[in-house]
């Protein structure tokens, strides 16, 4: 039983009692035999009991029980184990040879209708609480959504601010370093799977044969990433290593970012190159402007991805990053 149930005896409920138990109860020194048994204090029928023993046809047992059941339901929390207790002794009563037998069919019936009762607000109740239970868990995963919000606002502008800070380096080669690295933290906190960069080397003593920037995972694709931060536009022999990583690698595709621009052969070799395999030119500037608006890099480069392979365009810019 709920304690939405026994918290107040609701009146469908406290009727039958009031019929059911002097039914069970043969006397009225049994009727407050039973509610001493249920562990109600003696202060709630002391009056009751003298009664009783000063003139026991002064009272009958629907009012003693009618007493002592409004009594506790006025009481509220405070006596709610007493009035568990009483429905729990009135439900698993099985022994109807000790009532009258005028009263067993009558108590009989009472208990199984108390019984249907109690069975059938305990199923609104629970309905209830899993209702409640269910929209506390949305409100739950609501919070947890706004906080995990939050934080990726909040990574992407400490990215921001990184790449930013870049602008300001003088030294092209710790530029270059340190932007393969904010920009493998920016694929990261976008939800890509990353490997950051890494080199290969020969067999025979060649010593490094292959230098990777970044390995990004995209809707079940890998693209190898070259990044380059140049003082103008990269052409056709500036971007053929990348091209060849790509090649030597079967199924793998390519993401090239620069914050120079291309010139026009190095598109071109790109876009030939899309028979292939998938490259996609990407431009620093593009980044900084989604930063900005706080936009979604996955949707960036899904809409660049499919411009590359359908309609044979490498480097599609979306008009909502031509602003830069």
């Amino acid at each position: 039983m709920e304690k939405d149930i026994t918290f107040h005896y609701p009146h469908d409920l406290l009727s039958l009692l009031i019929d059911a138990i002097p039914a069970l109860c043969r006397s009225k020194k049994d009727v407050i035999l039973f509610f001493k048994g249920a562990g109600i204090a003696p202060g709630i029928t002391n009056d009751l009991v003298r009664k009783i023993n000063n003139d026991k046809d002064s009272i009958r047992k629907h009012e003693i029980v009618r007493t002592v059941l409004t009594r506790l339901n006025e009481k509220g929390e405070a006596t709610l184990r007493e009035r568990r207790e009483v429905l729990k002794r009135v439900v698993e009563f099985e022994d109807f040879s000790a009532c009258w037998p005028s009263d067993q069919l009558k108590a009989k019936g009472l208990v199984a209708e108390i019984r249907r009762v109690i069975n059938v607000k305990d199923a609104f109740t629970r309905m209830d609480l899993e209702r409640e239970e269910e929209r506390k868990k949305r409100q739950g995963a609501q919070i947890e959504k706004r906080k995990k919000d939050e934080q990726h606002r909040e990574d992407l502008r400490r990215v921001r601010a990184e790449l930013l800070s870049l602008f300001k380096e003088t030294d092209p080669r710790k530029r270059g370093t340190l932007l393969e690295v904010v920009l493998n933290k920016l694929f990261e906190v976008n939800g890509f799977l990353v490997q950051e960069a890494f080199t290969l080397k020969g067999t025979d003593g060649e010593g490094i044969i292959e230098q990777i920037d970044g390995v990004v995972a995209l809707d079940g694709s890998f693209y190898l990433v070259e990044m380059k931060w140049w003082d103008k536009p990269l052409g056709k022999n500036d971007v053929t290593p990348h091209l060849l990583n790509v090649y030597h690698r079967g199924q793998t595709r390519g993401i090239f970012i620069s914050a120079s621009g291309y010139t026009e052969p190095a598109i071109t070799l790109f876009r030939d190159a899309l028979q292939k395999s998938i490259f996609v030119l990407c431009k620093l500037e593009e980044i900084v402007f989604l930063l900005e608006k706080e936009g979604d890099l996955k949707e960036l480069f899904r809409e660049k991805i499919k411009a590359a392979a359908i309609h044979k365009n490498p480097l599609y810019e979306p008009l909502s990053f031509n602003a830069v």
